[in-house]
């Protein structure tokens, strides 16, 4: 029971990782395609610069739970995927060095540099997470002693990379919607065209991606033998159409919140779909790592739980409180000058 209960833990942390810092990663992405002039791309940065460093707590979280619940998946995981990890790592990282970096100089040359890390450090992490998750659902080349039988290129096959496309899509979607929010003016009216869009590029997208799915996995048994659980995908769909009606009706807000619902449920999806196994392997089913034969002892999940159950609810406390601090439009007056209110670090 606790196994399961850690597995679903685990899989909620994702998707509100990707609910939460997706948003920043399309921006970042969209940024150099809709931003035309300094103040633009002022408010651009402005738009995320108060919320990517509590999102990316959720990452934290996320493998702070992989760690500590299922310390054997863990140790496979990360030496399985540490090229990809350490890829969206560095990413990362260039991505939080160029926010504060920008700034420094006004010249040209120096903010153009960072402009494309900033570019590198979102599309980067937008298209790797993808590729990974895609080979999780898939099962990668791990044997009986989980050492990883592939290479950084075993990673990039077809399925991978359709994976990478799509998060890479979703992200970008879900980062114009937050920047139509945040901004006004022509830049708002062009982020919205944006999500317009691609919001097709992204629904096909998600079509040939479940068609491969069902090819290429067996992420559909699940739902198969329980057939309530096709509740999920049901509402990705929901939450995908909603997002084209409230685009339509430039019901900006709505419409993010229908986008943050489909990454949500389109990770559940996966996640539900791979229960009870974290890793699968691509060798043999008998070499799967799963929420039970690679958990902590009872003792450490019961404690964990616990903490959660303390702890979760003060970080959810403190974005909320962060979110509405920050709730104002950054319309290109105070915040394109680098003077937003409340007074916050930009770039």
């Amino acid at each position: 029971m606790l196994e399961t209960i850690w597995f679903a833990l685990w899989g909620i942390l994702w998707a509100v990782y990707f609910a939460l810092d997706g948003f920043d990663l399309g921006i970042g992405t969209l940024a150099p395609f809709v931003a035309r002039s300094e103040s633009e791309k002022r408010i651009v940065y402005n738009s995320m610069g108060p919320y990517w460093n509590g999102n990316e707590v959720w990452l934290i979280t996320a493998g702070g739970v992989t760690f500590a619940a299922f310390p054997k998946t863990y140790a496979v995981m990360f030496s399985s995927l540490y090229s990809a990890l350490l890829l969206i790592l560095f990413c990362l990282i260039v991505r939080g060095v160029a926010m504060e970096f920008r700034s420094r100089f006004s010249s040209g040359a120096w903010r153009k540099f960072w402009d494309s890390l900033l570019w590198i450090g979102n599309f980067g992490p937008a298209l790797l997470f993808g590729v990974a998750f895609a080979n999780l659902f898939r099962g990668i080349l791990i044997d009986r002693a989980g050492i990883y039988q592939g290479t950084l290129f075993s990673l990039l096959n077809p399925y991978g990379l359709m994976g990478g496309i799509l998060f890479t899509l979703i992200f970008i979607v879900h980062g114009s919607l937050w920047l139509a929010v945040k901004s006004a003016g022509d830049l708002k009216e062009r982020a919205g065209r944006v999500a317009g869009r691609l919001w097709f590029a992204l629904a096909a997208a998600a079509v040939v991606f479940l068609g491969a799915t069902y090819i290429s996995t067996h992420l559909y048994d699940n739902y198969l033998i329980v057939p309530v659980l096709f509740v999920i995908p049901l509402a990705a769909v929901a939450a995908l159409v909603g997002m084209l009606l409230f685009i339509r009706q430039a019901k900006w807000l709505k419409a993010w919140f229908s986008s943050a619902l489909f990454i949500i449920t389109v990770t559940l999806f996966g996640v539900g779909g791979m229960y009870p196994n974290l890793l699968i392997s691509s060798i043999d089913s008998r070499f799967n790592l799963t929420a039970f034969n690679s958990s902590s002892s009872p003792l450490t999940l019961k404690i964990m739980l616990a903490v959660a159950l303390i702890f979760v609810p003060i970080v959810i406390a403190y974005q909320i409180w962060v979110y509405r601090f920050f709730a104002m439009n950054f319309n290109g007056g105070e915040a394109a000058a680098g003077k937003s209110a409340p007074k916050m670090k930009t770039a």
